[in-house]
């Protein structure tokens, strides 16, 4: 892992140097776009609407426009900022874990002790194992000031950048306004369904198939060219049912409880058997 930034992990009187590594990487198949007429490469340029030349990245500020007048941002001038010019991770306080909101969580990041002894980063650590805390920390990367979640995963301190509060938008559906009435069997039989599917999660019993079958199209298309045929390449596959709106609220439960019980006993006798596909199911408002 490449470092991406350094600094100082601060609270109270407390200074813990750190190195910043990106927690995540990302795994899609890279493409570009081509000329679909000849396979010619597809080329973006910067060109100035005024002379219409090209222009270089190291000649390109920023600006901003209020609609009457224009000022230009150089990079001399964000460098200059008080808050870019930071190199400290300020805890601002410490929250129960169970209070930071999934839906704000953004870009994690692992923290590396950067200093001769790890001591001040090891007590930081089993503080908030200990205390079942959270850190809300606040510091500038890359042009931005950050909220972030300071949590241990797996013995690492790792930063986990929040959303500003005005970044969330507030959900409001019409739909759910009117009173919906939800009888004693259907909410029994919910439940039982959520327990037929229940488990322990483990996010390495899940791949990403569309990244999987994009992965064994271009390989069979390297082996075939053009003239391949995708239908026969996944002939093999079978096709998933997506399901549709259910009229039958209370069929459509029982339904799903009597094939995922059965799904699991026949999981019981056949350890090697594959799991079933998962039925999507729609439902309407109950009367």
């Amino acid at each position: 892992m490449r470092t991406i930034w350094k600094g100082a992990l601060t609270f109270g009187l407390v200074n813990v140097p750190v190195k910043v590594y990106s927690a995540t990487e990302d795994h899609d198949v890279p493409l570009h776009q081509v000329h679909a007429a000849d396979g010619g490469r597809i080329r973006y340029q910067r060109i100035c609407e005024l002379d219409g030349e090209i222009v270089p990245y190291a000649e390109i500020d920023k600006a901003y426009d209020d609609g009457e007048r224009t000022v230009v941002i150089t990079a001399e001038d964000i460098a200059a900022l008080p808050a870019e010019r930071s190199r400290e991770i300020e805890v601002v306080e410490f929250v129960p874990s169970d209070q930071i909101d999934l839906l704000t969580l953004d870009k994690a990041y692992y923290l590396e002790p950067d200093s001769a002894s790890p001591k001040a980063y090891v007590l930081l650590r089993k503080t908030l194992q200990q205390t079942d805390r959270t850190a809300i920390v606040r510091f500038s990367l890359r042009q931005k000031t950050r909220l972030a979640a300071l949590r241990v995963r797996d013995d690492v301190l790792v930063l986990q950048t929040l959303l500003w509060a005005d970044e969330v938008r507030t959900a409001t559906f019409a739909a759910l306004d009117e009173p919906v009435k939800i009888s004693a069997k259907e909410l029994e039989l919910s439940a039982s369904l959520v327990e037929s599917f229940s488990g322990d999660f483990d996010p390495t019993q899940f791949v990403d198939e569309y990244q999987q079958e994009l992965r064994t199209l271009i390989d069979a298309k390297l082996d075939q060219g053009d003239a391949m045929d995708t239908a026969q390449t996944f002939s093999d596959r079978p096709e998933k049912d997506s399901g549709g709106e259910v009229i039958d609220l209370m069929a459509a439960l029982q339904a799903s409880v009597e094939r995922s019980r059965a799904a699991r006993e026949s999981g019981a006798t056949e350890p090697d058997a594959p799991t079933p596909k998962r039925k999507a199911v729609k439902a309407t408002k109950a009367s």
